[in-house]
């Protein structure tokens, strides 16, 4: 039976790095927050007041922009740590 091969080098082992505990900002979560609960009051006063002065002259646009807030905020949620 032939004999192992012994190792020439040993075997790599990374060098030891000082992990950094990354922290949100302060205005992240309540801006986040904020921007879900602007989006769902917009969408929801546009069906329940679709005539109201601001929101009534929009039309469907409400839509999109109800959603633009929910999405930022579930943006800013992925920079939440």
């Amino acid at each position: 039976m032939p004999k192992s091969k012994s190792r020439k080098k040993p075997v790599y082992t990374p060098p030891q790095t000082a992990q950094t505990v990354k922290v949100s900002p302060r205005w992240l979560a309540p801006v986040m927050v904020a921007s879900w609960i602007i989006g769902i009051l917009w969408i929801a006063v546009y069906y329940v007041a679709p005539t109201a002065p601001l929101i009534g002259a929009l039309g469907n646009w409400n839509l999109f922009i109800g959603f633009v807030f929910i999405i930022f905020g579930v943006v800013l949620s992925t920079r939440w740590r």
